[in-house]
C-alpha cells in the first residue's frame, strides 16, 4: 500500500493489486494536540507546461532520477482515460523536513501470529485486529542522514495516527489547488497478517517536504514546499527550492534537455537461461488446493486466495528504467514508483484499482475489482470478452462476496443506514484488461478519524478475501 498524508488535511492511499490498492481521504478536522507543529505551505504555478518540458516521465528522471532515483517516489496516473484519475505527484529528497522511516513488526508479534494459526480457530477480525496493534521498531532518517531507532507498543496505524495529529496548518495556504495532497507522508505498507515473515519491512514511509504535481487535465504543474513556520525561510528568493526546480523545469524545454533513458539507463538484464522460480513445489500447492477446499467444505470461508511467489535473479538491476517500461506496457490510473533507500526496497506498481477515497462531504467509497479478462486483438474480439466477463456466473458471484465483505467493513464505521451500492457488477475497461468493478459507499461517522477508516478496510477484500 502506499498512502499520502498531508496532516489533518489529505491523505491518498494507492495500493497494487497483488498487495495493495488505492485511497484518496481528505478530513478538515484541525488536530487537536496543544504541542502539534505548525506548517506553512508554499507554492507556484506554471500555466501548461508539462508537455513543454517532454511529460511526466522527462520531468521526473531529470529532477528526480538521479543514482537511480533513490529516495524518491512518483505517484503516477499514467492512464488518465474517462476522468478515473488527473494527478500525478512526485518527490525526492527534501528540506528540513524530510525523513525516511521503516517499520518492523517485533519478533513476539510474529511468533504469536505463528501460534494463533497454528492453534486457534480465530475469527479473522479479531486476527487482524490484534496485528494491528502489535508493536514494533521504527527506525528514522531524517534529512542529514542521521538514524535513530524506537520501540513502539502501538501498531503501525496508530503511530502514523499520533504522528498526523502532531501537526497543524493554516488553510489558507492551501486555497486555490485543485488538489488536496499539498504534502505530508507517502507511504507503503505491506499485509498486516505477518504468518510469512518477510525480509522486507512491514512499513516504509517519507515525510514529502519538497514535491511536484501534474494536473493531467490541463497541463499544469505546480511546485509546493511545505516548511515549519518557526524557520527563517528563504520564501521566493533566488534560493528556494520554489525557484530551483521553476528553472530547471524551463531549462527541460530545450529538446537537448531530454532524458536519454537508453544512455542512461542500464535496465533489468535478464540472461536467456533464467527463468522465476517458484517458491512452492508443485506437490506443495496441490495440498494447499486440497487444504483450500476442506475449509470451505468444512465451512470456514466462501473462497480463499491462494498465492505464491515467483522470483528471477538479474544483473544491471536499474529499477527505475524497469517501471519507466512497466508504465508504458501497462499504464493505469494508480501507478506508483517508490525507492526507499534504508531497506534497498523499491516499489514498482501498475494498478486500476483504488481502495479507497473520503470527500470533503465525508462519504467514504470503495471500489473493489473482482473480475478480469484480458483485451481482444480485434474490436470484435474486444466486445466478445468484455461481453464474456460481464455475464460470467463466476465472476458475479466472486464481485457479489467482495461487496457483501466490502459493505461490512464500511458499515463499521459509517453511519447506520447510509452504506450503499450505486454501481453493481460495472465492466470497466483498460489498456491491457476489461475488468468487473463495483462502487460501495457510505457516510463516515463523525468520531471515526481516517485512520480508523483505513484499519477497518485494510488489507484489501478484493485479493484477500478476508474480513478486516
Amino acid at each position: 500500500m502506499q498512502a499520502s498524508f498531508t496532516p489533518g488535511l489529505f491523505e491518498e492511499f494507492k495500493i497494487n493489486k497483488l498487495l495493495r490498492k488505492g485511497v484518496k481521504i481528505r478530513d478538515h478536522s484541525t488536530p487537536k494536540s496543544l504541542d502539534a507543529k505548525h506548517l506553512k505551505l508554499q507554492w507556484k504555478k506554471i500555466d501548461c507546461f508539462a508537455s513543454q518540458a517532454g511529460g511526466p516521465e522527462n520531468i521526473f528522471c531529470n529532477l528526480f532520477g538521479d543514482k537511480n532515483a533513490e529516495n524518491t517516489f512518483w505517484l503516477d496516473s499514467s492512464s488518465t482515460e474517462k476522468g478515473r484519475a488527473r494527478f500525478s505527484f512526485m518527490g525526492g529528497k527534501g528540506g528540513s523536513l524530510w525523513k525516511q522511516m521503516t517499520f518492523h513488526l517485533s519478533k513476539h508479534s510474529y511468533m504469536r501470529d505463528l501460534i494463533m494459526l497454528r492453534y486457534n480457530q480465530i475469527t479473522l477480525i479479531n486476527f487482524t485486529i490484534m496485528i494491528s496493534r502489535s508493536g514494533g521498531c521504527i527506525s528514522i532518517q531524517d534529512s542529514n542522514g542521521y538514524v535513530k531507532k524506537e520501540n513502539i507498543e502501538d501498531g503501525f496505524f496508530d503511530f502514523l495516527d499520533k504522528e498526523l495529529n502532531s501537526f497543524h496548518y493554516d488553510k489558507e495556504d492551501y486555497e486555490g489547488l485543485p488538489f488536496n495532497f499539498c504534502g505530508g507522508y507517502v507511504v507503503e505498507c505491506g499485509a498486516t497478517s505477518n504468518s510469512h515473515k518477510s525480509a522486507a519491512p512491514d512499513a516504509c514511509f517519507f515525510f514529502a517536504d519538497n514535491l511536484l504535481v501534474i494536473d493531467h487535465s490541463n497541463d499544469d504543474v505546480y511546485i509546493l514546499q511545505v516548511h515549519d513556520s518557526i524557520e527563517i525561510t528563504k520564501g521566493f528568493d533566488e534560493e528556494s527550492w520554489l525557484n530551483k526546480i521553476e528553472k530547471k523545469l524551463f531549462s527541460l524545454k530545450s529538446p537537448t534537455k531530454e532524458f536519454n533513458i537508453q544512455k542512461s539507463q542500464a535496465g533489468l538484464s535478464i540472461p536467456y537461461n533464467r527463468s522465476f522460480v517458484v517458491d512452492k513445489s508443485k506437490h506443495q500447492y496441490m495440498k494447499d488446493v486440497e487444504k483450500c477446499l476442506e475449509l470451505i467444505r468444512d465451512g470456514e470461508s466462501y473462497e480463499l486466495c491462494l498465492t505464491t511467489q515467483a522470483r528471477m535473479r538479474v544483473v544491471n538491476k536499474n529499477t527505475l528504467n524497469f517501471y519507466l517500461k512497466l508504465r508504458k506496457k501497462n499504464p493505469a490510473p494508480y501507478a506508483a514508483w517508490m525507492n526507499f533507500s534504508m531497506e534497498e526496497l523499491c516499489i514498482c506498481s501498475s494498478s486500476p484499482e483504488r481502495f479507497l477515497q473520503l470527500d470533503e462531504n465525508g462519504v467514504l467509497e470503495a471500489k473493489p475489482i473482482k473480475g478480469t479478462m484480458a483485451r481482444g486483438r480485434t474490436p470484435e474480439e474486444d466486445e466478445c470478452l468484455r461481453l464474456q466477463l460481464q455475464y460470467s456466473e463466476k465472476n458475479q458471484a466472486e464481485n457479489l462476496m467482495i461487496v457483501d465483505l466490502l459493505r461490512n467493513d464500511l458499515g463499521r464505521v459509517c453511519e447506520a443506514g447510509s452504506v450503499c451500492v450505486p454501481k453493481l457488477m460495472e465492466v470497466q475497461s483498460y489498456a491491457t484488461v476489461h475488468t468487473m468493478v463495483s462502487t460501495i459507499q457510505g457516510k463516515k461517522k463523525s468520531n471515526t478519524s481516517v485512520v480508523d477508516s483505513i484499519k477497518a478496510a485494510f488489507p484489501g477484500g478484493s485479493m484477500t478475501e478476508l474480513q478486516s
